[in-house]
């Protein structure tokens, strides 16, 4: 087949996949899980039932698929900040404040947010993440502009577990202070 077909045919599924995501996700949040059916959803995104169900075999399944998206986009624009700064005290600077208003902007209550932040696909996420900021942790060490005497992975936790809070904060003010105040606790002692 020639190469254009392919890509054709590719750029056709993506974009029921993607319709099929986001037609999922706003029914969801606007009726609850228990009231979407596989039937309105293929209703609402303008395919038919058959179709959608070569694609997911059901709501949940669907959500997790919407999430992962999502977590994936994130992990990309946190690699994308890293790779943008100059220098190891840089980049971590970057990446800390990519997470801060990342975790910020996230939804924290409703349904969704419950059902998806469970399963396996978080646990690989959350050690993607540990591995991103540990290994930047590790580099801005390697250059003296972290501490050395606490092991990188326990560093990229403490990290992460304090710019949790971000979440809960009332301003992005506020989230500027606790990135902050984190990389106050990452600086070497003299």
């Amino acid at each position: 087949m020639p190469k254009l077909w392919n890509e054709t045919i590719e750029a056709h599924r993506q974009a029921v996949r993607d319709a099929t995501l986001e037609t999922t996700a706003a029914l969801v949040a606007e009726h609850g899980l228990s009231s979407v059916t596989m039937s309105q959803i293929a209703k609402e995104a303008g395919i038919g039932r058959a179709t959608l169900y070569k694609y997911f075999p059901d709501v949940e399944s669907i959500l997790v698929a919407w999430h992962q998206r999502h977590v994936g986009a994130h992990l990309d624009r946190l690699a994308q900040v890293r790779d943008q700064a100059d220098d190891p005290a840089a980049r971590l600077e970057a990446v800390l404040r990519a997470y801060a208003h990342i975790t910020h902007k996230r939804p924290r209550d409703g349904e969704i947010a419950a059902f998806v932040h469970r399963g396996e696909h978080i646990a690989t996420a959350q050690r993607q993440l540990r591995g991103l900021v540990g290994d930047v942790i590790a580099e801005a060490a390697g250059a003296g502009a972290v501490r050395d005497d606490t092991p990188p992975g326990e560093l990229a936790d403490y990290c992460l577990h304090a710019l949790s809070a971000a979440g809960g904060l009332p301003s992005e003010a506020a989230v500027r202070r606790l990135v902050e105040v984190t990389l106050a606790g990452l600086r070497p002692t003299p």
